[in-house]
């Protein structure tokens, strides 16, 4: 998830968004790692690799294998962004991913209850996915790429990707995996990108493309993948804002007063969590802390840019404090309440 760049990826009609938005039974996959997600952090995970991927020997070479790279959540405002990378035997690639029993596209066309559904196959021992691939996937937390993009040295949001991108590649063959051909999908101008990794895996054949994920087994399943984990992190993140609101509610309840705070009343009210959406709109209209504006689910504010605000101007009093606390609307790009929401 990235929480500064609106992306021309995300969702613009109302089925687009409905197929954003995480199913209510989602399968939580073990790529969630909830201390690091709600604490806002970075990190990755690897499944374990099945002894069909890997070497026979210390003398041989394991089945080549094409592994395909995708990513879920270049533009919302709400969640991390995850990379994800899927590995599977090439005579294979087809005959079990194409397979009509599990019958792997890109994500963004599988309803979420389909790829929930993909996602926890994947993940149980004794099915032919399980025993037959390997998949990885990097989350980048709004935090850590609101950071590196405004820091000195301008770690933009493609230099972040590609990064994600070369660690889990890296990650997979360092495990034993003989990665042969390597398929990504890209947003950007494919030939850059492409030649970008061809230096880095000069033994692989490499293959960048627009609508990988449509194009390419492999890719699809990393569409899956990524799609997945973050369709995890956005319930993982609303059900601790969830939970939150309720023990406050209570807390009120029992101390007799007669106002409640109706934050949480809404259920999953913040949607698919793109800016597209109107129900994270709302959302984020309406939870907004005047003082500490939303938690780990968003990026906040520089501390050291001299034009934003300090935690003491909401404590002074009279038209000037008035104006800051307004203000901490606007850093998000468009004051809250206008047409950023």
């Amino acid at each position: 998830m990235e929480a500064t760049i609106i992306d021309d990826s995300q969702p613009q009609t109302e089925s687009e968004l409905v197929l954003e938005t995480p199913s209510s039974n989602l399968f939580i996959p073990p790529s969630i790692n909830t201390a690091l997600l709600l604490n806002g952090a970075s990190y990755s995970h690897f499944s374990p690799i099945p002894s069909s991927l890997l070497p026979p020997s210390s003398t041989q070479s394991g089945p080549p294998c094409c592994l395909g790279v995708d990513e879920a959540g270049r533009g919302p405002v709400l969640g991390p962004m995850v990379y994800g990378v899927y590995a599977v035997p090439l005579d294979q690639s087809d005959s079990l991913l194409r397979h009509p029993s599990h019958r792997f596209d890109d994500s963004k066309v599988l309803s979420p209850q389909f790829r929930s559904s993909l996602m926890d196959t994947l993940c149980s021992p004794d099915t032919d996915l399980h025993s037959s691939s390997a998949w990885a996937v990097r989350l980048l937390s709004a935090r850590d790429i609101g950071a590196h993009m405004f820091s000195p040295s301008a770690y933009n949001l493609n230099a972040q990707a590609l990064d994600a991108t070369i660690e889990l590649i890296r990650g997979v063959m360092d495990k034993g995996v003989n990665v042969a051909e390597i398929y990504v999908d890209t947003v950007g101008p494919p030939a850059t990108y492409q030649a970008k990794l061809e230096r880095v895996f000069p033994t692989a054949k490499i293959t960048v493309a627009k609508k990988a994920d449509s194009l390419y087994p492999c890719v699809s399943a990393a569409s899956v993948v990524a799609k997945v984990t973050r369709d995890a992190a956005l319930e993982v993140l609303y059900e601790q804002r969830a939970c939150t609101d309720r023990q406050r509610e209570a807390a009120v309840r029992e101390s007799g007063a007669e106002e409640v705070a109706k934050e949480g009343e809404e259920g999953m009210a913040w949607g698919s969590g793109y800016p597209s959406d109107g129900r994270c709109v709302s959302w984020m209209r309406s939870n907004m802390h005047p003082v500490f504006g939303w938690g780990p689910e968003l990026e906040w504010p520089l501390e050291d840019d001299e034009n934003n605000t300090k935690l003491m101007d909401f404590f002074v009093a009279g038209k000037a404090g008035d104006e800051v606390a307004d203000e901490l609307g606007a850093w998000f790009g468009t004051p809250a309440g206008l047409t950023a929401f």
